[in-house]
């Protein structure tokens, strides 16, 4: 017998397995990586910018994607460095790439986009957007009449060995998570309801729980203090990414 939370209208499940059993329910899902998918996508389509999401790596064959659309890679933050461009680092996109095409290949949040593209909507959410990717999915709810998944994609061990999960759940990702679920309308399951607690209990410290948790650390003993800085504000943009004809645009927008 197989067990899910299918008797909840929202619902909160983990990483690459989750995103493919949502879409197998055709469940409304939401792609929560705070450090960083999520948030670069929803400044990038705040800034008008198209976004294309490509399973990674950035291999041959993500470039020749990027060159069939007319598109710029998103490289990684170290190879931006050495080859210019845009990276993963939610800054390095402006108000200057209105209406520019972005291919964007991730380990995790671009990952689980591919598997779940094909549900009913797909969005993105994270800090930035927890409130207004909340109001989204819930009118889609309505309209559609569809249950939501939240998908918190949480980072991958390096050293996995055989036998092992390589998902290393990230409690950025988390609390992202349950910031929007406690936004969200329709019955939770325990799950979420857990994770929705998790954002509770934290309070006012979610930004400092986040500045010294691994991904948080990770990031700022590269260089990107920045980075984590701005990905833990909460509600301070109004963009709702949302997947359409193979691309994030605004769900506000005219297509």
């Amino acid at each position: 017998m197989y067990f899910d939370q299918s008797p909840y209208e929202v619902k909160l499940d983990w990483g690459r397995r989750g995103a493919r059993a949502a879409a197998e329910r055709g469940d409304i899902v939401i792609i929560v990586d705070v450090l960083s998918f999520s948030s670069t996508v929803v400044t990038a389509v705040q800034h008008k910018a198209n976004i294309y999401p490509y399973p990674p790596p950035i291999n041959e064959t993500a470039k020749a994607y990027a060159k069939e659309l007319g598109a710029e890679m998103v490289w990684g933050r170290s190879e931006a460095i050495r080859v210019g461009g845009h990276s993963l680092s939610p800054l390095s996109f402006s108000s200057a790439d209105y209406a520019r095409d972005f291919v964007l290949c991730s380990l995790n949040g671009a990952a689980c986009t591919w598997i779940a593209a094909q549900v009913p909507a797909l969005l993105v959410g994270c800090l930035l957007n927890a409130s207004a990717v909340a109001d989204t999915a819930n009118r889609l709810k309505l309209e559609m009449d569809v249950n939501i998944t939240v998908i918190p994609c949480g980072e991958k061990w390096s050293d996995v060995k055989e036998g092992e999960d390589e998902l290393r759940p990230g409690i950025e990702d988390y609390l992202g998570a349950g910031l929007i679920l406690s936004r969200l309308a329709g019955t939770k399951s325990p799950e979420a309801e857990v994770c929705i607690g998790a954002v509770k209990s934290s309070g006012h410290r979610i930004r400092d729980l986040i500045w010294e948790s691994a991904s948080g650390r990770e990031l700022r003993e590269r260089g990107y203090e920045d980075d984590v800085t701005y990905c833990c504000q909460a509600d301070i943009s109004y963009a709702v990414p949302v997947l359409q004809e193979n691309r994030f645009v605004n769900a506000g927008d005219p297509v």
